[in-house]
């Protein structure tokens, strides 16, 4: 329990390690995930250090099995996943094994898929050749056709066609291209040979697949015809330029059957090549699928213990490493067994050495955590990582930021919505983690499910304090109001409010909550609401800042800071107490003092504890401030002359202002005067110390006392305590101000929640008949949406966000320094975890 309320204590070892026990130590070292190695090389390039070959061996690997991963993935193969725990770290001898493994499996890979792409090449030219041979047929039919020869003529020219009285003869290319370059390929030739040409085109069905890429793509065959070999060359160079593919095709009609029917025998041919060319990957696939897991979480783990035995230094010997690292101490005698497992793993006769350190480093911070702990811890770790060994507010804020976010969110129905997703994401947490949903949104959702499954536990609760569900109140326990109005009051009148100085009240409250009766008063519910809100938003803010100051007191004598518990703790906590938590105690000895109680204008006792002589708080703590005494209000005749709560409360305030305004000197200047007096007396102690030293006949450049090069610059420390102490004075208003954020999110809640009543469900509840049935189920659904997406969703956000603030502003600046760096042990789990969300 110690680690979760206070970070656990650290110490600085140094590890001394036989080169032949170094790798399976580490190997042991990671699998226990206990121990951060510091760089003892950090001058050393990275392609300078021992083991840097072994890393590039290891990225080799890991990039073969990149690309058998990428080949996988793109045949839709399912990879196995690790069965039981995951595998240990090879041995270094096996490194050449899985090298070799690899090796075989990508040049086998590599062989096929360059076979395939040629066999698909050859495919692919073939089907294109089919599809001319079979378009072109129609193409010269067209042009043997007599009713094209207008055509032709417009094209060529009459004196073109016929040359010495006979036909001329025209010289033709076919070929294929991509259908979207067609209309730029028309336009280019038409410019290009000046409209000499005759060009026809015809679409291909069906897709063809690229070699290279294996995407469909749609194509088109063409064929030019043209008169003289300038043209000819002319054409087939735009051809090239638009990476048109040409291809013979026989003039003569029995030719190109001829030339088809070979054709479509190699095709077949090659259907059944390919099937056995893919059959065959596809096996060797299979194969890898398997074990590729395995295989990854070997070669990581490899690469990761020589990464982290770069960091190590060698002796003089060139036979032992050496090492610095980070433990808990709780944890050494864990991680002096986890090295002897390694020592006997590799067969070394020579036991590893680990020696603590004394250092004046400060220790990284390391809180022990559990899958409900860890989304809290990281709340704070988001404000800063804590100073080592400082008071840990997560436990704390596993109950106080589910209660102030349900103050605002307060509503039985929307906490009832939330806290059955956090219920559910819980109940299903390890199918939900096998799935690994890649998505960002919901890593967050799913990380939070304690968090968000207590948001929603605690709003319900606050949802019957406030007796608020979607806006309605439920009647449990029946009002404590009667005969308030008649039937034709409420039916003839819109707005209606209580009175609580009346006889309609049974002078006893409703047992839980609010009096459902409340729904009812149009006219002054949100005026009875805000003040019971705004006063508990007052009431739960001292509290929480009281309770923040008190986390200081612990961190004080923790660090035996006895000083600053004089000058800065009993100072702050006597400001913070003589006025706010004062304020607080008005409130409720206006509560307990002044009554509903209708008044009797005879009788003094019931004038002056009726609700309508009750003074203000708000009033009455700036008089107190300003040393003011308010006036007799004249509408308040019928009141005592004395409008005090009780005797001598005059006189106790001013003592309390006067106090708390003698507080500020004392922590502004408190910590300063005794600094510069512990100063003083070191400088004076170093000096005799010298002058001692000197009569012996010592040396005389013997360094001064340890505690003398911490001496704190003074002035320094002057301008931090002003500004420590301006900011706690001005920051004890601002942030009880700030706590009416409660009251006001909470305000805001409830009455988006009553618009989206009366505004949508409202008027599909008093439709009727076949046709009002519809319209309710549509004016439902659209509730419903609005009041998960809005209410749930958004008003969720945005009161996560000000508990958060709430938390990290108000509560933690009383206490928390949060100056720290996190611990980051060597641990295969974590290494692993990140590599996986990285190729996610």
């Amino acid at each position: 329990m110690g680690s979760l309320f206070r970070s656990e204590e650290m110490t600085l070892c140094q590890l001394f390690l036989q080169s032949e026990a170094a790798y399976a130590c580490v190997s042991e070292l990671g699998e226990l995930g206990l121990v951060q190695f510091r760089d003892l090389n950090p001058d050393v390039n990275a392609f300078q250090r021992k083991f840097v070959n072994e890393v590039r061996r290891c990225d080799e690997m890991e990039r073969k099995l990149r690309y058998l991963e990428k080949e996988i993935r793109r045949d839709g193969i399912p990879m196995l996943e690790i069965p039981g725990e995951c595998p240990e770290a090879p041995q270094p001898r096996e490194m050449i094994d899985l090298e070799a493994t690899f090796e075989k499996l990508e040049n086998e890979l590599r062989e096929v898929n360059q076979n395939a792409e040629a066999l698909k090449r050859n495919y692919l030219e073939l089907t294109e050749l089919k599809h001319i041979l079979r378009k072109t047929q129609v193409f010269f039919d067209e042009m043997a056709d007599p009713s094209r020869e207008e055509e032709q003529v417009t094209l060529l020219g009459e004196e073109g066609l016929m040359a010495g009285g006979q036909a001329l003869k025209l010289g033709f290319v076919a070929g294929v291209i991509l259908r979207e370059r067609i209309p730029a390929f028309e336009r280019m030739l038409w410019r290009a040979c000046r409209g000499n040409v005759f060009l026809r085109q015809a679409e291909i069905d069906s897709p063809l697949e690229d070699p290279s890429s294996s995407d469909q793509v749609y194509k088109s065959v063409f064929i030019i015809f043209f008169q003289g070999d300038q043209l000819k060359t002319r054409v087939k160079k735009i051809c090239e330029g638009f990476r048109a593919t040409l291809y013979p095709c026989p003039e003569a009609p029995a030719d190109r059957r001829e030339m088809a029917m070979g054709v479509m025998t190699r095709i077949e041919d090659l259907n059944t090549v390919l099937g056995q060319t893919q059959d065959h990957r596809h096996r060797v696939l299979v194969a890898a699928a398997k074990n590729i897991k395995n295989w990854f979480v070997k070669v990581r783990k490899i690469k990761a213990i020589y990464h982290t035995l770069n960091l190590f230094n060698l002796d003089v010997t060139q036979k032992c490493l050496i090492a610095e690292c980070w433990v808990p101490a709780l944890d050494l005698e864990t991680i002096q067994l986890a090295l002897r497992r390694g020592t006997e793993r590799s067969g070394s006769s020579v036991p590893p050495i680990l020696n603590r350190m004394e250092t004046l480093e400060d220790p990284p911070t390391y809180n022990r955590t559990n899958k409900f702990t860890s989304a809290f811890q990281n709340l704070i770790y988001a404000y800063g990582v804590a100073t080592y060994r400082e008071v840990n507010p997560a436990p704390y804020t596993i109950i106080t930021f589910p209660f102030l976010f349900a103050v605002m969110f307060g509503d039985l129905g929307h906490g009832a919505l939330m806290a059955a997703f956090g219920f559910w994401m819980c109940y299903k947490e390890k199918p939900l983690q096998a799935k690994k949903i890649d998505s960002e949104i919901w890593t967050i959702f799913f990380g939070g499910r304690y968090i968000i499954l207590l948001m929603g536990l605690f709003s319900m609760y606050t949802g019957l304090i406030y007796n608020d569900i979607f806006s309605k109140s439920l009647n449990v326990f029946g009002s404590s109001w009667r005969n308030n109005y008649n039937k034709s009051t409420l039916q003839g009148n819109a707005m209606l409010q209580l009175n609580p100085d009346s006889w309609d009240y049974v002078q006893s409250p409703y047992p839980f909550g609010i009096d459902p009766v409340w729904q009812l008063a149009e006219a002054n519910k949100i005026i009875f609401m805000n003040a019971y809100k705004m006063k508990i938003s007052i009431i739960i803010g001292v509290f929480h800042m009281l309770f923040g100051v008190c986390m200081s007191l612990w961190n004080h004598l923790y660090f035996k800071r006895r000083t600053s518990v004089y000058v800065e703790f009993v100072p702050q906590i006597v400001f913070l107490v003589l006025l706010f938590f004062y304020m607080v105690l008005l409130m409720f000895i206006k509560w307990t003092s002044y009554g509903s109680t209708p008044p009797h204008f005879g009788d003094p006792k019931y004038v002056t504890t009726s609700a309508f002589c009750a003074p203000s708080i708000l009033i009455t703590f700036i008089n107190m401030m300003l040393f003011k005494v308010d006036a007799n209000d004249p509408s308040r005749e019928m009141c005592a002359q004395n409008m005090t709560m009780y005797a001598g409360q005059l006189g106790l305030q001013k003592f309390f202002v006067v106090v708390a305004l003698l507080c500020v000197p004392v922590m502004l200047l408190g910590k300063p005067y005794f600094i510069m007096q512990e100063q003083k007396k070191r400088a004076r102690a170093g000096h005799v110390s010298i002058e001692a030293g000197a009569e012996n006949g010592s040396a005389g450049g013997a360094p001064l006392p340890a505690a003398q090069h911490h001496d704190e610059d003074i002035t320094e420390v002057f301008i931090h305590q002003a500004i420590h102490t301006i900011e706690y004075v001005l920051g004890s208003i601002s942030h009880t101000a700030s706590y009416l954020r409660l009251w006001a999110l909470s305000l805001a809640h409830a009455q988006l929640a009553e618009v989206a009543w009366n505004m949508l469900l409202r008027k599909g509840l008093q439709s009727s008949g076949f046709s009002g049935g519809i319209f309710l189920y549509m004016v439902f659904a659209g509730w419903a949406a609005i009041s998960v997406s809005i209410l749930v969703l958004m008003e969720g956000l945005s009161a996560f966000l000000h508990t958060l603030r709430l938390h990290w502003v108000e509560f933690q600046s009383k206490f928390y320094a949060g100056e720290g760096y996190l611990f980051q042990p060597f641990s295969f789990e974590v290494i692993l975890d990140s590599a996986g969300q990285g190729e996610e």
